[in-house]
């Protein structure tokens, strides 16, 4: 019986001082944690949380106390959701941004092959569809000689949430699709305040909705808030949730260093503001943004909002072939802090 005794206890012995040098079981070495995260940045006060990470490095200080030290960050420009896709599924992206529509069919469409998750949510900010016709009140008074500028029709998120709306107003979602035009935020800005190229209106986020409405050509006919019932979110981050399993430490660190910055954007706006202009250098009047900053309506916030809206509505017509509810959708580190 002693020898029996003496024999477990050698045993675990042996087992404790294994796992102690290797880090796990049987003898081979646990796999450490990436030592570079390549996140895709886009342009726009919807990534104001990334703009001051980085400027911070945020992300680097929150990976270092995490137990991931030396982790070297590398911020991409990539020029489009196909692109910043092709980057992420073939190993060069880890972090891609867009808005929680698109991401949303990226994720059905990626299902069971590559698996992205869904890191965080960049915050809930309102889009606003703007016209230059002043016969346009609702989007029922639209002809067929508007055109409705988006960044791009159909799959974006400013199209779906037009669909959605045209869903409530005519009881068909694709009423409006005809009406609408692939054009970049900017030069769709330029068109509607300048009445030129036939584009009469615009659906579109900060601050381009703001420099629309400083005008007195312009005005509102719809806000997504008022189309989902309340506040949502606009833009995400996702990578594949290979990444996000073999690299833990350094997912719960990109969050913790996403809530630090907007904690610091909401108790700074005018210092944010200028870290905005100088990092993107922008020619924007640094009141416009620190306006928006202030705006009651947007919040800097890693908690998803009302995306199982944005899920129902793409399963029922079609777009996406599983209905996953938000927390399906999103990494494990957020589902206790009440998103929806």
């Amino acid at each position: 019986m002693r020898f029996r005794a003496f024999a477990r206890a050698a045993a675990l012995a042996a087992l404790t001082t294994s796992i102690v040098l290797t880090g796990t079981l049987g003898g081979t070495p646990a796999q450490a944690e990436t030592n570079q995260l390549r996140i895709a940045q886009q342009f726009g006060i919807a990534f104001l949380p990334l703009i001051v990470a980085k400027e911070q490095q945020l992300i680097e200080t929150k990976a270092a106390a995490a137990g991931v030290p030396d982790l070297k960050v590398e911020w991409l420009r990539l020029s489009g959701a196909a692109a910043m896709n092709d980057a992420l599924i073939s190993g060069g992206l880890d972090f891609a941004t867009a808005g929680v529509a698109p991401a949303i069919l990226t994720w059905d469409k990626t299902r069971g092959k590559v698996d992205i998750v869904l890191i965080s949510s960049l915050g809930s900010m309102p889009n606003v569809l703007t016209t230059n016709n002043p016969n346009v009140k609702t989007i029922k008074d639209f002809t067929d000689t508007d055109r409705i500028a988006l960044p791009s029709v159909k799959v974006g998120f400013q199209p779906i949430v037009l669909q959605i709306a045209a869903d409530k107003a005519f009881g068909q979602y694709d009423k409006l699709d005809h009406l609408t035009v692939s054009l970049p935020h900017p030069d769709a800005t330029t068109a509607i305040l300048s009445g030129t190229g036939g584009i009469t209106a615009h659906f579109t986020s900060p601050p381009f909705v703001q420099q629309q409405l400083a005008s007195d050509k312009v005005h509102a006919v719809l806000n997504s808030y008022d189309v989902l019932g309340g506040p949502h979110t606009f833009n995400v981050v996702y990578g594949t949730k290979k990444f996000a399993t073999d690299n833990p430490k350094t997912v719960a660190a990109f969050v913790a260093a996403l809530d630090e910055a907007n904690a610091w954007i909401k108790a700074n706006p005018a210092e944010a503001a200028k870290l905005y202009i100088k990092a993107e250098n922008s020619k924007l009047d640094p009141a416009l943004i620190e306006s928006i900053i202030r705006d009651p309506q947007i919040n800097f916030t890693t908690v998803p909002e009302r995306v199982d809206v944005f899920t129902e509505f793409e399963y029922r017509i079609g777009l996406i072939k599983q209905k996953p509810g938000w927390k399906e959708l999103f990494q494990s580190g957020l589902h206790d802090r009440g998103g929806s």
